[in-house]
């Protein structure tokens, strides 16, 4: 079974320790008209080897998961320089963001069968005229409810899932309406097991990643270090219950850190644009290693389970096999 990272396929077993959910680069629409905010490709290229060479080298870091929507600044071509300049596989992704936050007005109008041709394509035969192949599909839904366009997005999704097998990683705002995505990938033929509800660790009750897993997906603790919208006590307290009760096979670990960012988010602290700048801010791309693992270790998480975590539910999500049943039960 190979997996298509932005050099090429590789064998899956060869993923290694994985994180599921990282960037490299993230504009939202528009900020490229912003000439208070310029970007320097060069500096960001720079930036990004220099991060993930010390995930690679430091915390032994093999393969990056970059999830980037279409539209929100996702550079194929820049992820393959990165890969080649740090020896890390990094795998991109095909789909749009939240009705809210993107979806271009043009792609709004199409049916979800045009956009999940869209998909198929980035993902048989590359994104554009670049020959990078994406390695998996993005869904995004906002709060408090996925809308009808969404709801849309998610049918082509489905489709494109359908028709290429690849699997299916989700962005979720504040951690709602994982359930829900769930019962739409239900309803469009999706297996469960292909799917990580992504960002569910922004949500403190632990029922709700409870029902996602025994709903038999993957549950993305990936927002490990974004104290903003959750502390990393509550998270890992909620991972080790998800774990004791027999679920290490569903989670996975992740930080959605960016090596760069572009432009400026006006609803966010001056502090929280600092971490979303990409300089040496507060929450640096090692900020799993050095401070989450060891909250895990006190509560009792062994190194194990952290391969199960990071290296086993990573290959079988990708090869498409079964959910391992009742990890972590004491």
């Amino acid at each position: 079974m190979q997996v298509q990272t932005v050099l090429g396929p590789i064998d899956v077993n060869s993923l290694g320790r994985t994180l599921m959910h990282e960037h490299v680069f993230v504009c939202f629409p528009g900020a490229e008209f912003d000439p208070e905010s310029p970007y320097d490709r060069r500096k960001v290229a720079d930036e990004a080897v220099k991060r993930i060479t010390e995930l690679r080298e430091r915390c032994k870091v093999n393969t990056f998961v970059d999830p980037c929507p279409i539209e929100t600044g996702r550079d194929v071509e820049l992820m393959r320089e990165v890969s080649q300049r740090t020896g890390m596989n990094i795998i991109c992704a095909t789909g749009f963001y939240t009705e809210d936050m993107g979806i271009p007005p043009y792609w709004r109008k199409h049916t979800a069968q045009d956009i999940a041709k869209l998909y198929i394509r980035e993902l048989r035969e590359g994104v554009g005229s670049t020959g990078i192949r994406a390695g998996l599909i993005k869904v995004a839904t906002g709060a408090p409810k996925i809308t009808a366009l969404e709801e849309r997005l998610v049918e082509a999704a489905c489709i494109a899932h359908r028709e290429t097998n690849a699997p299916i990683l989700t962005h979720t705002d504040g951690g709602v309406m994982g359930p829900q995505q769930q019962a739409l990938f239900k309803k469009g033929g999706v297996d469960p097991s292909r799917c990580l509800i992504g960002h569910s660790c922004a949500n403190p009750d632990l029922n709700y990643h409870l029902t996602i897993a025994q709903g038999g997906s993957y549950v993305g603790f990936d927002r490990i270090g974004k104290v903003r919208e959750q502390t990393d006590e509550v998270r890992a307290a909620n991972l080790a219950q998800l774990i004791r009760r027999g679920f290490a096979g569903n989670a996975m670990i992740s930080q959605d850190c960016m090596c760069a960012f572009r432009g400026k988010l006006v609803t966010l602290t001056p502090e929280d644009q600092k971490m979303m700048s990409g300089a040496s801010g507060p929450r640096p791309m090692t900020h799993l290693f050095d401070v989450f693992i060891p909250m895990l270790k006190e509560q009792g998480i062994g190194e194990d389970v952290l391969k199960v975590l990071l290296e086993d539910n990573p290959r079988r999500f990708f090869a498409g096999e079964p959910i391992a049943q009742g990890l972590g039960k004491p």
